[in-house]
């Protein structure tokens, strides 16, 4: 892997489901989900360690994410996910759902009319 792509990263902000807490965590790949529609993958998680200085929440999510080879999460408890680093290529997704056309249901125009 070359220097440039290893300080190219996304950084996803979320809601924690449990306590509601936000959280912010650093992964190199975010891709849409095998769980379906309202799922987003988030995986090769990347945690700074060339910094001198110890950041706890860090190393708290550090040990929280040890274990977890992939997240998928619920795009209802995303908040933001942005790209930080050089030689960014944008999130593509697999199965992109960008042109899904919702067809409307039932009769739809206003009562009293």
């Amino acid at each position: 892997m070359s220097e440039k792509k290893k300080d190219s990263f996304y950084r996803i902000t979320y809601r924690e489901p449990q306590d509601g807490q936000i959280v912010s965590i650093k992964a190199h790949n975010v891709t849409d989900s095998t769980l379906g529609l309202s799922f987003v993958s988030i995986s090769d998680f990347y945690f700074d360690d060339s910094s001198l200085v110890v950041n706890p929440a860090e190393e708290d999510l550090k040990k929280h994410f040890a274990d977890v080879k992939t997240l998928h999460l619920s795009i209802y408890t995303i908040v933001s996910i942005e790209e930080v680093g050089f030689d960014t290529k944008g999130l593509a997704f697999k199965k992109d759902k960008s042109n899904l056309v919702v067809l409307p249901t039932g009769d739809q125009t206003p009562k009293g009319n």
